[in-house]
This record gives C-alpha cells, structure tokens and sequence, in this order.
C-alpha cells in the first residue's frame, strides 16, 4: 500500500472513507511515523492484537507488537530505511493476553509531497487458523514418530497396535533409508512391554562378534573376556530386540538364531547353563527373504519363524505424497536443533523434491534438508542451497531431455502438430489431445513453443 502525494495520515483525514474501507478489511492495517509512534490501527489490528486503537496510536510500535523481530529484525524499519517493500513475511507477535500469535506482514513506505518518506504501512494477517489447519494435517497423518498421508502407510498404521499387542514375532521388509526401525520402536511403545528397545544391525558385525553381542559371554569364554558382559537378548529381557538387515546374516548363525525363536533360550559365549528368553523379537531387512528362501541363501523354517506377522514399507518413490509434509516436518526438526528461522522450501525446490527419485529414501531427504539448512541463510530453501549431486542431476536431466530424449521430442512435436492444425487455439487443441488447457499451457512453456497466431 503506498501513498505518493501524501502521508497516510493527511489522506485518511480527508473525509475518513479510507477509515471506513479500511475497517471493514479482515487484515490488520497501521501505520506509523520516523520515530516508530503508531499513527493509525485499523479494527482487525484491535482483534487480532487485543490491543484497542486509542491504546496504541501514539505508543511505539514495538511495544504494541512486541514481535519476535521487533528488535533486531524490524521490517518495517529496514523498510523505510531502504525503501524495499517486504511481503507476506512470516512472524510471531504477542497479543494482549500474552498468547503467541503467527501472522504473515508486508510492508511499504508512507512519502510526503515532495517525494521523502514521511512514515510506514504495516499490512499483518492472523495466520493461526492456518496453523492449527496445519497442525491438525500434521497430526492426522502422524503416528508416534511415522509420517504418511500414503494409503499403503496408513493400511499398516491401522492395525499397528493389533499387531503390538499380539507379542507375535514381526518381519518388516523395505529398502533401507525408509524407516523400518520407527515401525519397529512404534510396536514396542504400544507393546505396553516394561523391558527396553534394543536395536542391533546384523550385517556390521561379523558371526563371532555378532554372536557375543547378542548373546553376551561369561569371563574367560576367549582371552580378552575379563568379565561376564550380558548381551542384548539379556538388555531386552521383557521388551523388545530388534535385529535389523536379518538378511546379512550367515547360515551357520542362523542356526543359533533359529533356536532362540524356537525354544526362547540361548546359551551365552563361556556358559554352561542355558538362559531363557522372553524377549520380543522384530527383524527386519531391506531384501525379500523369500526370494532368499527360495535361492537356498535362507533357512526356510527361519524365515517361517521370523514371519509371522508381516510388514511392507514401501519406498519413498512409491509414496511421493509424503514428501512435501516429510519435508515440513524436517524443517521443523533442524529449526529446533540448529536455532534457525527457515519458513518452508520455494516452490521449485519442491517440484523438483517430488520429481526426484531417491534412492536413499527418508533418510536421504533428511540428509537433503540438514545440507540445505547449512547453506541457507534466508528464510526459504531455494535451488542454490540443495547438494551439488541434486543440482548436477537436474542440470543433466534438463539437457539430455532437450537434446537426446525422443519421447521429448515426440511430444513436443505432437503439441506443436495440434497447434498448427487447430490454428493457435488452444481450447480445440486441448480438446484434440485429450488434456486439459491448463496442462496444454504447461507443455507449451515446458517446451517452449510458439503459439501460432489464431485466426478464428
């Protein structure tokens, strides 16, 4: 909102009809002079702030606000020294009841007559039915630390705590990086077992290690053993052991594996007496054991003992509607641990999330959206923060699609074809490939085609 002959306060007070169209918008509205003083507060900034308009005219605009960047980042200040209008920048203000109240502001500059900046306009919009509209989506499609909105995701939520509550032995098969030990830790928190989670990855270790890790040893069982050590079976007595990459291990330990499930026992490294188990046993791999049973590189009464209840987690390229609130939600996590303000990723960035492939998975998009938090010094994530390799890999797809890609190419000609033979008008064109006009115009600029002059 700029004013280019008078203050604000001159035009408002010729006749006081922008007071009344002013009054009657839902966005808050005040304005303020060079030494910071309100000089005007419209009736949406009385209900959003709590604060009544003869209480803040004349007082600092900072103590009526009393917003998260009133003092070191004030927008409105860096605008009437700069002259730059900020939009729709996200912020926190405190209203009269102390409540923390998110709202998003612009900002322009008052002039005078001759042309100098005579004051400020602040424009706010209360954001907090939008937060809790966010809040709530974040919280339909949250389940202990699970995030998913993916119907195959949400399948397995469902019956997640019947399965819990069995005490059945669980198999969770899905690529690595998806998040199978969360599955894992969430069937244990709604296990209502007293015992701990205990998690262990079967394929770092080699059988011997991995034998006395899981089993523990007596002293003396080899040279270095000095003392008795229990191993995880023991940590996770009444709880949870979570054998993650089950598929990693080798025949001659599933052997000893197969015993425990079988007979709930297992004889540590050195002992001579046998120990009893009851410990929740929920593997994991990111291969199909089946197909390892059937290639003879799996003990099929194993796999029978391991599978009894059954868990797929689908990779991430299989669930792309995930990735914008994943997204959100690493946002959030990394503001939290590395005391920063990053709002959101830009709308490219995030067209370009969803097109990725991510061989890596969640794990992969959290490993993107920490880098970008070490790159970025602004409020939004945008293309020039992202890895080398995304960037490297956006570049080789935009060139080798516009140069070597035949399917591009057909298409591009195909549009181009429809165009000519309908004149330029892209309503019978759309109409004649069978896509909307919206998608059309897409193509057109995806493309960079010229749009033949229409005659009709």
């Amino acid at each position: 909102m700029k004013q280019s002959k008078e203050t604000f306060h001159e035009h408002n007070s010729s006749g006081g009809r922008l007071d009344i169209i002013l009054d009657s918008i839902a966005d808050g509205v005040f304005t303020i002079d060079l030494n910071f003083n309100i000089t005007y507060f419209n009736r949406a900034a009385e209900k959003i702030t709590g604060i009544e308009r003869e209480q803040a005219v004349g007082q600092k605009c900072f103590d009526v606000f009393r917003a998260n960047i009133c003092q070191l980042k004030c927008a409105l200040g860096k605008t009437m020294k700069t002259g730059r209008e900020h939009i729709n920048l996200h912020i926190d203000i405190l209203n009269s009841d102390g409540r923390l109240i998110p709202v998003s502001v612009s900002t322009s500059v008052l002039k005078g007559d001759d042309g100098t900046i005579t004051g400020g306009v602040e424009i706010f919009r209360d954001l907090s039915a939008i937060e809790t509209l966010r809040k709530e989506i974040h919280r339909h499609y949250r389940f202990e630390d699970i995030i998913s909105k993916n119907h195959e995701i949400q399948k397995i939520l469902e019956i997640l705590p019947d399965i819990a509550e069995s005490g059945s032995t669980v198999l969770i098969e899905g690529p690595s990086g998806s998040g199978k030990e969360l599955f894992a830790r969430a069937i244990h928190n709604l296990s209502g077992r007293k015992g701990k989670f205990v998690a262990i990855n079967c394929a770092a270790l080699p059988d011997t290690l991995l034998e006395s890790e899981l089993f523990g040893y007596k002293k003396g069982a080899f040279s270095e053993a000095k003392k008795d050590k229990p191993g995880r079976f023991a940590s996770s007595q009444n709880g949870t052991i979570f054998l993650d990459e089950i598929g990693d291990i080798s025949a001659a330990f599933q052997v000893k594996l197969l015993r425990v499930l079988q007979e709930k026992e297992y004889e540590p490294l050195g002992a001579t007496e046998i120990v009893s188990s009851n410990a929740r046993v929920v593997a994991a791999t990111n291969r199909v054991l089946s197909e390892l049973v059937a290639l003879g590189n799996f003990r099929d009464d194993l796999f029978y003992r391991l599978n009894v209840v059954k868990i797929a987690i689908p990779p991430l390229s299989c669930r792309r509607e995930d990735i914008p609130i994943l997204t959100d939600h690493f946002i959030e996590k990394f503001n939290a641990m590395k005391a920063k303000e990053i709002e959101c990723v830009s709308d490219k960035v995030l067209e370009i999330l969803m097109q990725y492939d991510f061989p890596g998975n969640v794990r992969e998009l959290e490993n993107i959206i920490e880098y970008a938090f070490v790159i970025c010094h602004g409020s939004v994530i945008k293309i020039e923060h992202l890895p080398v390799e995304i960037r490297e890999g956006i570049q080789m797809r935009e060139e080798y699609s516009s140069t070597n890609d035949p399917l591009y190419e057909a298409e591009k000609k195909t549009v181009e074809d429809a165009l000519k033979l309908h004149n330029g008008n892209r309503t019978l064109t759309a109409i004649y490939l069978g896509i909307n006009k919206s998608t059309l115009w897409r193509k057109v600029k995806k493309y960079g085609i010229t749009i033949p002059a229409s005659r009709s």
